[in-house]
């Protein structure tokens, strides 16, 4: 078992939805992606040219359409805060839910990189199957406010909402 100082990539779950909670396997796929990316050696040599700590790495799934994602990406100290939304998927098999996962996180840290100028990023590692059971993923569960009925079609989290999702 690795020391938490060995960690670079911490991710932060959570859901919003409106009238629901988001199918905790696909959080769960989304947890083990990040530490499936974190304990590889590549992707720590890339991170570590960014000159940081580590990277907080906050995932808010909506239950609702996602037309546009949102992002908040912000240094504080020596580590770096991302905070994106990403979609629920439709009903799928593990394997595809994982492979899913493993996208949505790839391009998440694509969107630091660009931000951050970094070099390109390391090929995804060999993914495990997620563990089949996952009680200690923590997950922050949060209802969606209601909006005014012209921005209601958005179907997606305000910048502003992404924000102070975490607190």
């Amino acid at each position: 078992m690795r020391d938490m100082d060995e960690f670079w990539l911490h991710p932060r779950l959570g859901t919003a939805t409106r009238g629901g909670r988001a199918p905790r396997h696909y959080l769960i796929a989304l947890q083990h992606a990040v530490h499936v990316i974190d304990a590889d050696p590549r992707w720590r040599q890339w991170w570590l040219r960014s000159g940081m700590r580590g990277c907080h790495l906050g995932i808010v799934t909506e239950g609702c359409d996602h037309l546009r994602p949102s992002a908040d990406i912000r240094r504080v100290g020596d580590q770096l805060r991302a905070n994106f939304t990403c979609a629920l998927p439709s009903a799928c098999s593990d394997q595809e839910l994982m492979r899913r996962a493993m996208t949505e996180v790839r391009t998440m840290l694509e969107v630091i990189r660009a931000a951050m100028a970094l070099p390109a990023l390391p090929p995804d590692p060999e993914a495990a199957p997620p563990p089949s059971s996952a009680d200690d993923v923590p997950v922050i569960e949060k209802a969606l406010p209601s909006v005014p009925r012209e921005l209601a079609e958005q179907g997606y989290l305000t910048l502003t909402q992404v924000q102070n999702f975490f607190g």
